[in-house]
């Protein structure tokens, strides 16, 4: 038997207007359809239907969690700095974490994640080979300071994630544990009704090798990917890579210098010569953990400082200001080249081994041609560090690429033996000695599957629900007097005893109207409306999603709807 659930005594306000600071779609109508409401910035109240749709959503991802053979646990949000100190995580996360110190003057955060304690557990828990492999999990709240909170919950500074770890001994147990977790996540994201693109990504400060990230395409995400329409191929923008040929540099000329005043800029540069800003090399001079670095990329292109940092995580990568050029006389403020100049290079590949350049000649005023990557300045390091753009190469098939915008609603990664190695995780092998344990991390954002669920299938009239995670099955308006009201909760108590999920409008004194674009509002799949037939035992049966409508005799309409369950 379900729980049937009414409306006239149901904490539920609608509201009619959209709210001031909303933005997004998923913002809009969650607060107007009276699901959350804001508490302060970034931080949310789920009011009844939202927590119903929350729940039904973890529902899935422990169901399939469990599947895979994971194991659920609950760990405190409120943590010690020790372990995270211990991980190097108490820097890298910077303003990022929330940080507080109990009456005695002891320092703790509030979770942002928990690789070190879920490590510490199993290293509690565990100590032979006997013991793994091993898939913990857990639905928790966790928190991050964001400089930013918005677009509802989508990003806020206290959310709901799945986050689960997989321990094994073996880098093959270890592939098998990531293996198993992509096919779960495949199903709960089919489950879940959610359309997604499992892309390639870079582990950043979460460390480890193998990174994929789970996206739902929507038009407030705030991630954007690559998609080929040749090949399957598609990947966050931060990970997409080219590869290019070196080229032969016998054919270029000795370094030449040129006169070029008043051109500190790719553009007045490229006017000034009559040349396109792609035959220029741009260098930008940013900070890695405070050393100064140049980045070099073609002139027509521009760097992509969050995949930067991405590649360079966890070092700190930040721009260089007017004071880090006083006293630096071989750093000349738009004329900066890459020949000479005995700081550390990072080149995106297109920068290959013997193609020339002209760019700075690291005198005011001055540029220089046939500057020759290999022959006239080193390159340290190659990252793909360039702005994508549309059209640009596949890397896998060549054809142009695709950039659209998404939203991240889940992420896997092969850690390695990262946190294992802070930790000493390790356990007795079977030929009795010390094994190092290998880790995987898996996360799911619960909250923000929700908005991205929103955003991806609503319409102008409201939320359109996937029955798997809606608050109800069916939504009955009783749009009428007391012979109406009447009949929709006798058809409601019926419904629940079949097990279907109701929610009733039964509230008097309010127009059919307003029940009408409530129900739209809200969004439950499907809307059963006991209007003018009832009395002749006729009602009608709305798909929210299509729009369909159809009439039906009441017993036709409870026995259709009892096969919903």
């Amino acid at each position: 038997m379900a729980h049937v659930q009414r409306m006239s005594t149901t904490l539920l306000k609608t509201l009619r207007d959209d709210p001031a600071d909303a933005e997004t779609a998923s913002h809009k109508l969650l607060v107007r359809a009276g699901y959350v409401r804001r508490t302060s910035a970034g931080v949310w109240t789920w009011l009844p239907l939202g927590k119903k749709v929350l729940d039904n959503v973890s529902r899935v991802v422990r169901e399939e969690m469990d599947a895979i053979g994971g194991q659920e646990v609950l760990l405190p949000a409120l943590l010690p700095k020790e372990p995270y100190e211990a991980s190097g995580r108490w820097e890298e996360y910077g303003d990022l974490l929330f940080r507080l110190k109990d009456r005695k003057g002891a320092e703790y955060l509030l979770g942002p994640t928990h690789e070190e304690i879920f490590t510490l557990t199993v290293k509690d828990q565990c100590t032979s080979y006997k013991d793994l492999p091993v898939i913990l999990y857990q639905v928790q709240t966790k928190y991050r300071d964001e400089a930013r909170p918005r677009s509802g919950v989508l990003r806020g500074r206290e959310f709901q994630m799945k986050d689960s770890y997989s321990f094994d001994t073996t880098d093959e147990g270890l592939a098998e544990s990531y293996r198993l977790h992509r096919q779960a996540y495949t199903r709960i994201f089919e489950r879940l009704g959610l359309d997604y693109r499992v892309v390639s990504a870079v582990s950043g400060a979460m460390g480890g090798s193998a990174s994929e990230e789970f996206l739902a395409p929507a038009a407030a995400g705030e991630d954007t990917f690559v998609d080929c329409p040749q090949c399957d191929y598609a990947a966050n923008t931060e990970a997409v890579t080219v590869s290019v040929s070196p080229a032969d540099p016998a054919g270029h000329g000795p370094v030449e210098e040129l006169d070029t005043p008043d051109t500190p800029t790719i553009e007045t540069l490229a006017a000034h010569l009559g040349v396109p800003a792609s035959a220029t090399l741009k260098n930008l001079l940013v900070k890695v953990d405070g050393e100064i670095t140049v980045v070099g990329v073609p002139g027509n292109r521009e760097v992509d400082l969050g995949k930067l940092g991405e590649h360079l995580a966890p070092a700190v990568v930040e721009l260089v200001t007017a004071e880090d050029f006083v006293g630096r006389p071989d750093l000349v403020r738009g004329y900066v080249g890459p020949q000479g100049l005995g700081l550390r290079y990072i080149a995106d590949p297109r920068v290959a081994p013997g193609t020339a350049w002209i760019t700075g000649a690291n005198k005011s005023g001055k540029h220089a041609r046939n500057v020759v990557c290999g022959r006239d300045f080193e390159v340290d390091q190659y990252l793909d560090v360039v702005v994508v753009e549309p059209g640009d190469p596949c890397p896998a098939c060549g054809a142009g690429l695709e950039i659209g915008r998404a939203i991240e609603i889940g992420h896997i990664f092969q850690l390695g033996r990262k946190y294992a190695d802070a930790f000493n995780l390790d356990v007795l092998g079977q030929n009795g000695k010390p094994v190092r344990v290998t880790m995987g991390s898996y996360g799911i954002g619960v909250s923000r599957a929700v908005a991205a669920l929103a955003e991806q299938t609503h319409d102008e009239a409201g939320l359109c629900w996937p029955r798997e995670v809606a608050p109800a099955d069916v939504h009955i308006v009783a749009a009428g007097k007391a012979v109406q009201t009447e009949l929709a909760l006798e058809l409601a108590d019926k419904l629940g005893s079949a097990g279907v999920r109701v929610l009733v409008d039964d509230r008097n004194g309010v127009s059919p109207g307003v029940k009408f674009t409530d129900a739209e509002l809200i969004g439950v799949p499907t809307i059963l409306v006991v209007g003018r037939g009832a009395p002749q035992g006729v009602v009608e049966l709305k798909d929210r999603r299509t729009g369909t409508r159809e009439e039906l005799p009441v017993a036709e309409a409870i026995e259709r709807l009892s096969a919903l369950r």
